[in-house]
Protein backbone atom coordinates (compact mmCIF):
# COMPACT_ATOMS: atom_id res chain seq x y z
CA UNK A 1 0.00 0.00 0.00
CA UNK A 2 2.90 2.33 0.71
CA UNK A 3 4.50 1.54 -2.60
CA UNK A 4 1.29 2.40 -4.40
CA UNK A 5 1.04 5.74 -2.55
CA UNK A 6 4.60 6.64 -3.43
CA UNK A 7 4.06 5.83 -7.13
CA UNK A 8 0.97 8.00 -7.13
CA UNK A 9 2.91 10.88 -5.63
CA UNK A 10 5.69 10.57 -8.19
CA UNK A 11 3.19 10.58 -11.07
CA UNK A 12 1.40 13.54 -9.55
CA UNK A 13 4.65 15.44 -9.08
CA UNK A 14 5.64 14.84 -12.69
CA UNK A 15 2.21 15.79 -13.97
CA UNK A 16 1.23 12.22 -15.20
CA UNK A 17 -2.06 10.50 -14.37
CA UNK A 18 -1.92 7.40 -12.23
CA UNK A 19 -1.96 4.03 -14.11
CA UNK A 20 -5.30 2.32 -13.52
CA UNK A 21 -3.95 -1.16 -14.47
CA UNK A 22 -1.37 -1.05 -11.75
CA UNK A 23 -3.97 0.07 -9.28
CA UNK A 24 -6.29 -2.77 -10.34
CA UNK A 25 -3.58 -5.42 -10.40
CA UNK A 26 -2.60 -4.84 -6.80
CA UNK A 27 -5.81 -6.02 -5.22
CA UNK A 28 -5.97 -9.08 -7.63
CA UNK A 29 -2.44 -10.22 -6.96
CA UNK A 30 -3.01 -10.27 -3.28
CA UNK A 31 -5.84 -12.87 -3.36
CA UNK A 32 -3.90 -15.02 -5.85
CA UNK A 33 -0.94 -15.08 -3.63
CA UNK A 34 -3.15 -15.83 -0.71
CA UNK A 35 -4.80 -19.07 -2.32
CA UNK A 36 -4.46 -22.21 -0.29
CA UNK A 37 -3.48 -25.69 -1.74
CA UNK A 38 -7.06 -26.91 -1.25
CA UNK A 39 -8.30 -24.26 -3.71
CA UNK A 40 -6.10 -25.72 -6.52
CA UNK A 41 -8.12 -29.01 -6.65
CA UNK A 42 -11.00 -28.04 -9.08
CA UNK A 43 -8.74 -27.73 -12.17
CA UNK A 44 -7.40 -31.23 -11.54
CA UNK A 45 -10.90 -32.69 -11.34
CA UNK A 46 -11.82 -30.99 -14.61
CA UNK A 47 -8.81 -32.53 -16.30
CA UNK A 48 -9.83 -35.97 -15.10
CA UNK A 49 -13.42 -35.41 -16.23
CA UNK A 50 -12.19 -34.25 -19.61
CA UNK A 51 -10.10 -37.38 -20.01
CA UNK A 52 -13.06 -39.56 -19.09
CA UNK A 53 -15.23 -37.88 -21.71
CA UNK A 54 -12.57 -38.27 -24.40
CA UNK A 55 -12.05 -41.93 -23.50
CA UNK A 56 -15.80 -42.55 -23.59
CA UNK A 57 -16.08 -40.96 -27.03
CA UNK A 58 -13.15 -42.98 -28.32
CA UNK A 59 -14.62 -46.20 -26.96
CA UNK A 60 -18.01 -45.34 -28.51
CA UNK A 61 -16.41 -44.57 -31.86
CA UNK A 62 -14.45 -47.81 -31.72
CA UNK A 63 -17.58 -49.79 -30.85
CA UNK A 64 -19.55 -48.10 -33.64
CA UNK A 65 -16.73 -48.77 -36.09
CA UNK A 66 -16.54 -52.40 -35.00
CA UNK A 67 -20.30 -52.79 -35.38
CA UNK A 68 -20.31 -51.19 -38.82
CA UNK A 69 -17.29 -53.23 -39.85
CA UNK A 70 -18.91 -56.46 -38.76
CA UNK A 71 -22.14 -55.49 -40.54
CA UNK A 72 -20.19 -54.70 -43.71
CA UNK A 73 -18.28 -57.98 -43.50
CA UNK A 74 -21.42 -60.04 -42.96
CA UNK A 75 -23.91 -58.13 -45.14
CA UNK A 76 -22.71 -54.90 -46.70
CA UNK A 77 -19.90 -56.31 -48.81
CA UNK A 78 -22.40 -58.51 -50.66
CA UNK A 79 -24.51 -55.56 -51.84
CA UNK A 80 -23.86 -53.70 -55.09
CA UNK A 81 -25.50 -50.28 -55.14
CA UNK A 82 -25.95 -47.38 -57.55
CA UNK A 83 -27.98 -44.21 -57.59
CA UNK A 84 -27.81 -43.97 -61.40
CA UNK A 85 -31.19 -45.67 -61.71
CA UNK A 86 -34.59 -44.51 -62.90
CA UNK A 87 -38.12 -45.85 -63.22
CA UNK A 88 -39.09 -46.77 -66.77
CA UNK A 89 -42.25 -48.07 -68.46
CA UNK A 90 -43.44 -49.08 -71.95
CA UNK A 91 -44.82 -45.67 -72.84
CA UNK A 92 -46.86 -45.59 -76.05
CA UNK A 93 -47.34 -42.49 -78.18
CA UNK A 94 -50.88 -42.45 -79.56
CA UNK A 95 -51.04 -40.97 -83.06
CA UNK A 96 -53.65 -40.53 -85.77
CA UNK A 97 -53.83 -43.07 -88.59
CA UNK A 98 -56.01 -40.96 -90.91
CA UNK A 99 -56.24 -37.24 -91.50
CA UNK A 100 -59.09 -34.95 -90.56
CA UNK A 101 -60.39 -32.48 -87.99
CA UNK A 102 -60.75 -33.68 -84.43
CA UNK A 103 -64.38 -33.90 -83.41
CA UNK A 104 -63.69 -34.60 -79.72
CA UNK A 105 -60.84 -35.46 -77.35
CA UNK A 106 -62.66 -36.72 -74.23
CA UNK A 107 -59.56 -37.29 -72.06
CA UNK A 108 -57.31 -35.11 -69.92
CA UNK A 109 -53.78 -35.45 -68.61
CA UNK A 110 -53.54 -37.80 -65.67
CA UNK A 111 -56.77 -39.63 -66.50
CA UNK A 112 -56.72 -43.40 -66.08
CA UNK A 113 -58.23 -45.27 -69.03
CA UNK A 114 -59.01 -48.88 -69.79
CA UNK A 115 -58.22 -50.78 -72.97
CA UNK A 116 -60.78 -49.81 -75.62
CA UNK A 117 -61.71 -46.43 -74.13
CA UNK A 118 -62.08 -43.60 -76.65
CA UNK A 119 -59.12 -41.22 -76.71
CA UNK A 120 -60.10 -39.04 -79.68
CA UNK A 121 -62.66 -38.87 -82.50
CA UNK A 122 -62.03 -37.55 -86.01
CA UNK A 123 -64.85 -36.26 -88.21
CA UNK A 124 -65.93 -39.28 -90.24
CA UNK A 125 -68.28 -37.81 -92.86
CA UNK A 126 -65.85 -38.21 -95.77
CA UNK A 127 -64.91 -41.70 -94.69
CA UNK A 128 -68.55 -42.80 -94.46
CA UNK A 129 -69.18 -41.53 -98.00
CA UNK A 130 -66.07 -43.34 -99.23
CA UNK A 131 -67.28 -46.56 -97.62
CA UNK A 132 -70.75 -46.15 -99.13
CA UNK A 133 -69.30 -45.58 -102.60
CA UNK A 134 -67.08 -48.66 -102.29
CA UNK A 135 -69.98 -50.81 -101.15
CA UNK A 136 -72.16 -49.55 -104.04
CA UNK A 137 -69.45 -50.42 -106.56
CA UNK A 138 -69.14 -53.84 -105.02
CA UNK A 139 -72.90 -54.38 -105.23
CA UNK A 140 -72.90 -53.34 -108.91
CA UNK A 141 -70.07 -55.71 -109.67
CA UNK A 142 -71.87 -58.56 -107.93
CA UNK A 143 -74.88 -57.87 -110.11
CA UNK A 144 -72.60 -58.02 -113.13
CA UNK A 145 -71.35 -61.41 -111.98
CA UNK A 146 -74.93 -62.66 -111.72
CA UNK A 147 -75.72 -61.32 -115.22
CA UNK A 148 -72.67 -63.01 -116.70
CA UNK A 149 -73.67 -66.23 -114.99
CA UNK A 150 -77.08 -66.10 -116.66
CA UNK A 151 -75.39 -65.39 -120.00
CA UNK A 152 -73.21 -68.44 -119.52
CA UNK A 153 -76.28 -70.55 -118.89
CA UNK A 154 -77.91 -69.20 -122.06
CA UNK A 155 -74.75 -69.81 -124.07
CA UNK A 156 -74.58 -73.39 -122.86
CA UNK A 157 -78.20 -73.87 -123.91
CA UNK A 158 -77.28 -72.52 -127.32
CA UNK A 159 -74.44 -75.04 -127.46
CA UNK A 160 -76.95 -77.80 -126.85
CA UNK A 161 -79.18 -76.30 -129.52
CA UNK A 162 -76.26 -76.16 -131.93
CA UNK A 163 -75.53 -79.82 -131.28
CA UNK A 164 -79.15 -80.70 -132.06
CA UNK A 165 -78.95 -78.69 -135.26
CA UNK A 166 -75.90 -80.68 -136.28
CA UNK A 167 -77.75 -83.92 -135.71
CA UNK A 168 -80.68 -82.67 -137.82
CA UNK A 169 -78.33 -81.48 -140.56
CA UNK A 170 -76.56 -84.82 -140.60
CA UNK A 171 -79.91 -86.61 -140.93
CA UNK A 172 -80.80 -84.40 -143.91
CA UNK A 173 -77.31 -85.04 -145.28
CA UNK A 174 -77.86 -88.79 -145.19
CA UNK A 175 -81.26 -88.44 -146.83
CA UNK A 176 -79.89 -86.16 -149.56
CA UNK A 177 -76.97 -88.53 -150.21
CA UNK A 178 -79.34 -91.49 -150.54
CA UNK A 179 -81.64 -89.51 -152.86
CA UNK A 180 -78.66 -88.52 -154.99
CA UNK A 181 -77.49 -92.14 -155.18
CA UNK A 182 -80.93 -93.29 -156.22
CA UNK A 183 -81.32 -90.58 -158.88
CA UNK A 184 -77.91 -91.43 -160.26
CA UNK A 185 -78.88 -95.10 -160.65
CA UNK A 186 -82.14 -94.11 -162.33
CA UNK A 187 -80.27 -91.75 -164.63
CA UNK A 188 -77.90 -94.51 -165.67
CA UNK A 189 -80.94 -96.66 -166.55
CA UNK A 190 -82.49 -93.63 -168.29
CA UNK A 191 -85.60 -93.93 -166.14
CA UNK A 192 -85.28 -90.40 -164.67
CA UNK A 193 -84.72 -87.00 -166.14
CA UNK A 194 -81.23 -85.53 -165.91
CA UNK A 195 -82.60 -82.43 -164.25
CA UNK A 196 -83.78 -84.58 -161.39
CA UNK A 197 -80.27 -85.93 -160.90
CA UNK A 198 -78.83 -82.46 -160.86
CA UNK A 199 -81.41 -81.42 -158.27
CA UNK A 200 -80.47 -84.37 -156.09
CA UNK A 201 -76.75 -83.50 -156.38
CA UNK A 202 -77.46 -79.91 -155.35
CA UNK A 203 -79.51 -81.08 -152.37
CA UNK A 204 -76.66 -83.33 -151.29
CA UNK A 205 -74.07 -80.58 -151.54
CA UNK A 206 -76.34 -78.14 -149.70
CA UNK A 207 -76.84 -80.61 -146.83
CA UNK A 208 -73.09 -81.17 -146.64
CA UNK A 209 -72.60 -77.41 -146.34
CA UNK A 210 -75.40 -77.24 -143.77
CA UNK A 211 -73.63 -79.83 -141.60
CA UNK A 212 -70.32 -77.94 -141.81
CA UNK A 213 -72.10 -74.68 -140.97
CA UNK A 214 -73.81 -76.30 -137.98
CA UNK A 215 -70.51 -77.66 -136.74
CA UNK A 216 -68.85 -74.23 -137.12
CA UNK A 217 -71.77 -72.62 -135.32
CA UNK A 218 -71.35 -75.14 -132.47
CA UNK A 219 -67.68 -74.29 -132.24
CA UNK A 220 -68.54 -70.59 -132.08
CA UNK A 221 -71.14 -71.23 -129.40
CA UNK A 222 -68.66 -73.22 -127.33
CA UNK A 223 -66.09 -70.42 -127.71
CA UNK A 224 -68.74 -67.93 -126.61
CA UNK A 225 -69.31 -70.00 -123.47
CA UNK A 226 -65.57 -69.95 -122.76
CA UNK A 227 -65.49 -66.17 -123.28
CA UNK A 228 -68.41 -65.63 -120.94
CA UNK A 229 -66.84 -67.89 -118.33
CA UNK A 230 -63.61 -65.88 -118.60
CA UNK A 231 -65.60 -62.69 -118.21
CA UNK A 232 -67.21 -64.20 -115.14
CA UNK A 233 -63.80 -64.94 -113.60
CA UNK A 234 -62.64 -61.44 -114.48
CA UNK A 235 -65.76 -60.01 -112.85
CA UNK A 236 -65.13 -62.08 -109.73
CA UNK A 237 -61.55 -60.83 -109.53
CA UNK A 238 -62.76 -57.27 -109.93
CA UNK A 239 -65.34 -57.92 -107.22
CA UNK A 240 -62.55 -59.15 -104.93
CA UNK A 241 -60.63 -55.92 -105.60
CA UNK A 242 -63.72 -53.86 -104.88
CA UNK A 243 -64.29 -55.85 -101.69
CA UNK A 244 -60.74 -55.07 -100.65
CA UNK A 245 -61.38 -51.40 -101.37
CA UNK A 246 -64.57 -51.55 -99.30
CA UNK A 247 -62.72 -53.25 -96.45
CA UNK A 248 -60.04 -50.56 -96.61
CA UNK A 249 -62.68 -47.82 -96.55
CA UNK A 250 -64.32 -49.55 -93.57
CA UNK A 251 -60.93 -49.80 -91.87
CA UNK A 252 -60.21 -46.11 -92.51
CA UNK A 253 -63.59 -45.31 -90.98
CA UNK A 254 -62.70 -47.32 -87.89
CA UNK A 255 -59.48 -45.32 -87.56
CA UNK A 256 -61.50 -42.15 -87.04
CA UNK A 257 -62.02 -43.35 -83.46
CA UNK A 258 -58.74 -43.61 -81.58
CA UNK A 259 -58.95 -46.06 -78.68
CA UNK A 260 -56.56 -46.99 -75.88
CA UNK A 261 -54.63 -50.17 -76.80
CA UNK A 262 -54.13 -51.11 -73.12
CA UNK A 263 -54.76 -49.89 -69.59
CA UNK A 264 -52.79 -46.84 -68.57
CA UNK A 265 -52.73 -43.16 -67.69
CA UNK A 266 -52.96 -40.34 -70.22
CA UNK A 267 -50.10 -37.86 -70.30
CA UNK A 268 -48.56 -35.21 -72.55
CA UNK A 269 -51.83 -34.48 -74.35
CA UNK A 270 -50.94 -32.48 -77.46
CA UNK A 271 -54.22 -31.57 -79.23
CA UNK A 272 -57.75 -30.42 -78.56
CA UNK A 273 -61.04 -30.65 -80.43
CA UNK A 274 -61.06 -28.77 -83.71
CA UNK A 275 -57.40 -29.29 -84.51
CA UNK A 276 -56.39 -30.82 -87.84
CA UNK A 277 -54.32 -33.99 -87.64
CA UNK A 278 -52.45 -35.86 -90.35
CA UNK A 279 -51.35 -39.50 -90.33
CA UNK A 280 -48.72 -39.80 -87.62
CA UNK A 281 -49.74 -36.66 -85.70
CA UNK A 282 -49.25 -37.17 -81.97
CA UNK A 283 -52.42 -37.12 -79.90
CA UNK A 284 -51.21 -38.07 -76.41
CA UNK A 285 -48.99 -40.48 -74.54
CA UNK A 286 -50.32 -43.54 -72.72
CA UNK A 287 -48.29 -44.70 -69.73
CA UNK A 288 -48.97 -48.27 -68.51
CA UNK A 289 -47.99 -47.92 -64.86
CA UNK A 290 -48.52 -51.67 -64.37
CA UNK A 291 -45.44 -52.26 -66.56
CA UNK A 292 -43.18 -50.05 -64.44
CA UNK A 293 -39.63 -51.29 -64.00
CA UNK A 294 -36.25 -49.95 -62.97
CA UNK A 295 -33.27 -49.49 -65.28
CA UNK A 296 -30.08 -49.26 -63.21
CA UNK A 297 -26.80 -48.24 -64.84
CA UNK A 298 -24.05 -50.09 -62.96
CA UNK A 299 -20.37 -49.51 -63.49
CA UNK A 300 -18.57 -52.31 -65.26
CA UNK A 301 -16.48 -52.80 -62.13
CA UNK A 302 -19.65 -53.60 -60.15
CA UNK A 303 -20.97 -56.40 -62.36
CA UNK A 304 -18.66 -59.21 -61.26
CA UNK A 305 -21.25 -60.68 -58.89
CA UNK A 306 -24.50 -59.43 -60.47
CA UNK A 307 -26.64 -62.26 -61.88
CA UNK A 308 -30.15 -62.62 -63.27
CA UNK A 309 -32.68 -63.55 -60.58
CA UNK A 310 -30.89 -61.93 -57.62
CA UNK A 311 -33.03 -59.94 -55.16
CA UNK A 312 -32.87 -56.17 -55.33
CA UNK A 313 -33.73 -53.50 -52.78
CA UNK A 314 -35.22 -50.38 -54.35
CA UNK A 315 -35.55 -47.05 -52.59
CA UNK A 316 -37.41 -44.32 -54.43
CA UNK A 317 -36.29 -40.78 -53.68
CA UNK A 318 -39.91 -39.69 -53.51
CA UNK A 319 -40.66 -42.33 -50.82
CA UNK A 320 -37.32 -42.91 -49.04
CA UNK A 321 -38.87 -44.78 -46.11
CA UNK A 322 -40.25 -47.62 -48.24
CA UNK A 323 -38.08 -50.57 -49.22
CA UNK A 324 -39.38 -52.15 -52.45
CA UNK A 325 -38.24 -55.67 -53.25
CA UNK A 326 -37.36 -56.40 -56.87
CA UNK A 327 -35.48 -58.95 -58.98
CA UNK A 328 -32.72 -58.65 -61.57
CA UNK A 329 -34.49 -59.40 -64.84
CA UNK A 330 -31.76 -58.98 -67.45
CA UNK A 331 -28.44 -57.39 -68.28
CA UNK A 332 -28.02 -55.30 -71.38
CA UNK A 333 -26.11 -56.98 -74.23
CA UNK A 334 -23.87 -53.90 -74.53
CA UNK A 335 -22.96 -50.77 -72.63
CA UNK A 336 -24.95 -47.59 -73.04
CA UNK A 337 -22.23 -45.87 -75.07
CA UNK A 338 -22.43 -48.54 -77.79
CA UNK A 339 -26.09 -47.70 -78.47
CA UNK A 340 -25.54 -43.94 -78.41
CA UNK A 341 -26.04 -41.79 -81.50
CA UNK A 342 -22.30 -41.22 -81.84
CA UNK A 343 -20.50 -44.23 -80.31
CA UNK A 344 -16.91 -43.59 -79.21
CA UNK A 345 -14.04 -44.59 -81.48
CA UNK A 346 -10.99 -45.38 -79.36
CA UNK A 347 -8.88 -46.48 -82.32
CA UNK A 348 -7.85 -42.93 -83.19
CA UNK A 349 -6.28 -40.10 -81.21
CA UNK A 350 -5.33 -40.11 -77.57
CA UNK A 351 -7.01 -42.67 -75.33
CA UNK A 352 -8.45 -41.96 -71.92
CA UNK A 353 -9.96 -44.93 -70.17
CA UNK A 354 -13.45 -44.23 -68.83
CA UNK A 355 -15.42 -46.63 -66.71
CA UNK A 356 -18.41 -47.77 -68.75
CA UNK A 357 -21.90 -48.41 -67.43
CA UNK A 358 -24.12 -51.34 -68.33
CA UNK A 359 -27.93 -51.06 -68.00
CA UNK A 360 -29.46 -53.68 -65.74
CA UNK A 361 -33.23 -54.15 -65.80
CA UNK A 362 -34.91 -54.74 -62.45
CA UNK A 363 -38.40 -56.21 -62.31
CA UNK A 364 -40.71 -54.97 -59.58
CA UNK A 365 -43.66 -56.96 -58.21
CA UNK A 366 -46.87 -56.48 -60.17
CA UNK A 367 -48.75 -55.56 -57.00
CA UNK A 368 -46.29 -52.74 -56.32
CA UNK A 369 -46.42 -51.56 -59.94
CA UNK A 370 -50.23 -51.42 -59.86
CA UNK A 371 -50.13 -49.14 -56.82
CA UNK A 372 -49.09 -46.32 -59.13
CA UNK A 373 -46.25 -45.11 -56.92
CA UNK A 374 -43.56 -45.86 -59.48
CA UNK A 375 -43.82 -43.21 -62.16
CA UNK A 376 -41.46 -43.26 -65.16
CA UNK A 377 -38.56 -40.89 -64.70
CA UNK A 378 -38.36 -41.02 -60.90
CA UNK A 379 -34.89 -41.41 -59.41
CA UNK A 380 -34.21 -44.50 -57.31
CA UNK A 381 -31.34 -46.12 -55.43
CA UNK A 382 -30.79 -49.78 -56.26
CA UNK A 383 -28.98 -52.31 -54.06
CA UNK A 384 -28.44 -55.82 -55.46
CA UNK A 385 -28.08 -58.61 -52.92
CA UNK A 386 -25.37 -60.93 -54.28
CA UNK A 387 -25.37 -63.37 -51.35
CA UNK A 388 -25.72 -67.01 -52.29
CA UNK A 389 -23.85 -66.60 -55.59
CA UNK A 390 -22.24 -69.80 -56.83
CA UNK A 391 -18.77 -69.65 -58.30
CA UNK A 392 -19.84 -71.75 -61.30
CA UNK A 393 -22.85 -69.57 -62.13
CA UNK A 394 -22.33 -67.81 -65.50
CA UNK A 395 -22.64 -64.01 -65.54
CA UNK A 396 -25.30 -63.80 -68.27
CA UNK A 397 -26.61 -67.13 -69.61
CA UNK A 398 -27.58 -67.07 -73.28
CA UNK A 399 -30.09 -69.50 -74.78
CA UNK A 400 -28.53 -71.92 -77.29
CA UNK A 401 -29.19 -71.43 -80.98
CA UNK A 402 -31.94 -73.64 -82.47
CA UNK A 403 -30.90 -76.60 -84.57
CA UNK A 404 -30.70 -75.88 -88.30
CA UNK A 405 -32.80 -78.24 -90.41
CA UNK A 406 -31.51 -79.75 -93.63
CA UNK A 407 -31.85 -77.47 -96.60
CA UNK A 408 -32.15 -74.34 -94.46
CA UNK A 409 -29.43 -71.69 -94.82
CA UNK A 410 -26.87 -71.81 -92.03
CA UNK A 411 -26.73 -68.85 -89.64
CA UNK A 412 -23.33 -67.22 -89.59
CA UNK A 413 -22.12 -66.01 -86.22
CA UNK A 414 -19.46 -63.46 -85.55
CA UNK A 415 -16.10 -64.56 -84.16
CA UNK A 416 -13.17 -66.68 -85.15
CA UNK A 417 -13.69 -70.14 -86.66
Amino acid sequence: MAISTMAFREDYAQGRPAAPAAAAAAPVAAPAAARSPAEAAPPARRRVLRRLVVATLLLGAAAFGAFEGADWYKVGRFFVATDDAYVQADISTLAAKVSGYLDAVPVVNGQAVRAGDVIARIEDGDYRLALQAAEDKLATQRSTIVRIGRQVEAARAQVLQGGAQIEAAKADQVRAAADYQRQMQLAQSEFAARSRLEQARADRDRQDATVKGAEANLTALQANVAVLEAQGREAENLAAELKTAADRARRDLSFTVLRAPFDGVIGNKAVEAGAYVAPGSRIAALVPLQSARVDANFKETQLARVRVGQPVHIRVDAWPDRDIQGTVESLSPASGSVFSLLPPDNATGNFTKIVQRLPVRVRVPEAVAREGLLRPGLSVVVRVDTRGLRDDQPPAPIAPLPAVSEGAPAVRTAGRR
